[in-house]
């Protein structure tokens, strides 16, 4: 299909959260020849540019008076292997989970404590997602980006990446500069399971499974996100909506002797990385909603750091929920809570 710009295209079907926003101007990007077509079409300089993957992470407060262009690129690839590790790649536009999956019925693990965490696999990255003991960043060999600037696709490592906390330098200063195009992991060849969390660990017990393979633990990372938090199927939501706040011990001592039962994470800086979940269902926000608004968007009755549209919710009623939430935490514990998805 020869490659085209759309004109007032609905967003809605695109971003997890199911709000209801427009983009002025639309491209879907299937192949890098698409970038590079879209580079050379007056729409690319005329405005503000959004480079779209699979939604999850994002929040749209109002219609976007631009370009939104979405990174469908798909593949998948085996590259071999650098002794220890089996090099595994997946294209953009890749569903995450898809691919962990697959990872796991090729019998490549280490992906598996990431299992059903929504989005693409471009998206990753830019998060540096985590879960239940593993971050991206472990599992990571390199990448290949577009450069909008340049027109040219290039690879970055690592260290060039800044990955951080639910970060890395795609949210800061190479946002808008380059499109992902293409994910390289690392994947051991001696796998051992990360079952150090309590949930994980419990379930593992209750099954009776004392030697799991990735594909049990898997299965049973599945089975906790799903009983914990919402489908974006159903009910709208980016998953979590803010990252767990790190704080010095000498903070978190100050709140566990208000609050004997605090939760902290030690961290090897000696810093404490702090439940951003139990911060806010001490401030009494579970399946509540922002009192005297529409009740359209409301925190989710069963995990407090899931923000949920109800159903025609407007991303300013989801945005004004937010800083209710972060302004009560904020008076009680002294502890800032920074949102995780990028808000449009």
């Amino acid at each position: 299909m020869a490659f085209t710009i759309r004109r007032d295209v609905s967003l809605e079907a695109l971003n997890t959260f199911g709000i209801a926003a427009r983009a002025r101007c639309f491209a879907r990007i299937e192949t890098i020849e698409d970038l590079q077509a879209l580079r050379e079409r007056p729409e690319w300089a005329d405005g503000p540019r959004l480079i779209l993957g699979g939604g999850s992470n994002l929040l749209f407060t109002r219609d976007f008076d631009g370009l939104v262009a979405h990174v469908a690129l798909t593949g998948r690839d085996y590259l071999g292997d650098d002794g220890d590790h089996h090099l595994v790649s997946a294209c953009a536009g890749e569903n995450w989970d898809a691919f962990v999956r697959h990872t796991l019925r090729e019998a490549w693990p280490g992906l598996e404590n990431l299992a059903l965490i929504p989005g693409s696999v471009g998206a990753a990255p830019v998060q540096n997602i985590g879960a239940y003991g593993v971050e991206l960043v472990e599992r990571f060999a390199w990448l290949e980006f577009f450069d909008l600037a340049t027109g040219r696709v290039a690879r970055m490592n690592a260290d060039a990446c800044g990955f951080a906390y639910r970060d890395s330098a795609f949210k800061r200063e190479l946002r808008g500069r380059v499109v992902i195009t293409r994910v390289v992991f690392r994947l051991p060849k001696r796998w051992e399971p990360r079952i150090g969390y309590g949930d994980v660990r419990a379930m593992l017990e209750e099954q009776a499974i004392d030697r799991p393979t990735a594909l049990d633990v898997a299965d049973v990372v599945t089975a906790i996100r799903r009983a914990k938090l919402p489908d974006p199927a159903v009910i709208g939501n980016a998953g979590s909506f803010f990252k767990n706040p790190i704080v010095t011990s000498p903070v978190f001592d100050a709140i566990r002797a208000c609050e004997p039962n605090a939760v902290g994470y030690p961290q090897a800086d000696g810093c404490v990385k702090l439940a951003a979940a139990w911060l806010i269902d001490r401030c009494g926000w579970r399946g509540h909603s922002l009192p005297g608004a529409s009740g359209r968007a409301a925190v989710h009755d069963r995990q407090a750091l899931v923000l949920v549209n109800r159903g025609g919710a407007t991303g300013a009623e989801v945005l004004a929920l937010a800083s209710a939430i972060a302004e009560s935490v904020a008076a009680r514990f002294g502890v800032a809570l920074e949102p995780e998805p990028v808000i449009v």
